[in-house]
């Protein structure tokens, strides 16, 4: 069934994005902004078994409901100073299997998994057959959990689709973020087809990287007309946005009131 045409999106933001990483606290502030939904960080603490712990999942689910702001999804971040394609880290594949686990607990769909800095993939054929072998380890688990896996990058559209061919599993997909191909010279609108039409796209992020949310160069208007078209249904997840001297307080309620302006409509 298509989107319909007034139907708005739910907006959420990225915890680190909000600096206040993985904790019950984000979601006040999230209150706070006017958003729906959170975007925690898996593991980006030092203790890496945080959010698997019972105690902080119910702290978390709480929190929550207290605020009436949703647990969106989780993301990896820390497989980009750890990379997931390097056979010596092997406990990535752990880190990962963990993040199925809690995002079940915690009643999500999606788990981003970050390949940007020392995990990025582009032309590095090695390393994408690595992530590949390590994806067809962990994406039983993923499917018999009702997990989608988002791959996040800076690779190309094809790029992504031939990554999630080899591996062969429907809870693969893609975790599109419009900058982020724009920023790597890709087509935004034309990937947003490709990997659309295919309902690859489990998520996307709303970022203009220094510069306040549609102050940038993406035509987020006609980003939105073109989700619409594939029938996306996903969360649009506010990152970054904050100009060079300013503060997240000061950015994030207008970061909040353009994604409600174009998204949310």
């Amino acid at each position: 069934m298509a989107r319909a045409k007034n139907k708005p999106y739910q907006i959420g933001a990225c915890d680190w994005s909000l600096g206040i990483t993985c904790s019950p606290a984000v979601f006040d502030y999230a209150r706070e902004i006017g958003l729906d939904g959170v975007q925690l960080s898996y593991n980006k603490r030092e203790d890496e078994t945080y959010l698997l712990r019972p105690e902080n999942q119910q702290a978390m689910r709480e929190a929550s409901k207290r605020t009436g702001v949703k647990i969106a999804s989780l993301a990896i971040e820390i497989i980009n100073s750890v990379p997931l394609k390097a056979l010596e880290n092997p406990q990535t594949v752990n880190w990962i299997n963990g993040s199925i686990d809690a995002a079940k607990a915690l009643g999500v769909k999606v788990v981003l998994l970050a390949f940007f800095s020392k995990n990025d993939l582009r032309n590095d054929p090695a390393g994408k057959k690595v992530v590949i072998e390590r994806l067809k380890q962990v994406a039983p688990k993923a499917e018999a959990k009702g997990i989608v896996l988002g791959i996040e990058s800076y690779l190309t559209a094809k790029e992504h689709l031939e990554i999630i061919e080899a591996v062969g599993s429907p809870n693969v997909q893609v975790y599109y973020d419009p900058r982020n191909a724009s920023d790597a010279g890709n087509d935004v609108y034309s990937e947003i087809i490709l990997l659309g039409s295919k309902g690859l796209i489990c998520e996307i992020h709303l970022k203009d990287n220094d510069n306040m949310l549609g102050q940038g160069s993406l035509d987020w208007p006609r980003i939105k007309r073109v989700l619409d078209e594939v029938q996306y249904r996903g969360w649009a997840q506010i990152e970054w946005s904050v100009p060079k001297g300013k503060t997240i307080q000061e950015c994030y309620p207008d970061n909040v009131k353009y994604a409600r302006g174009v998204f949310g409509q």
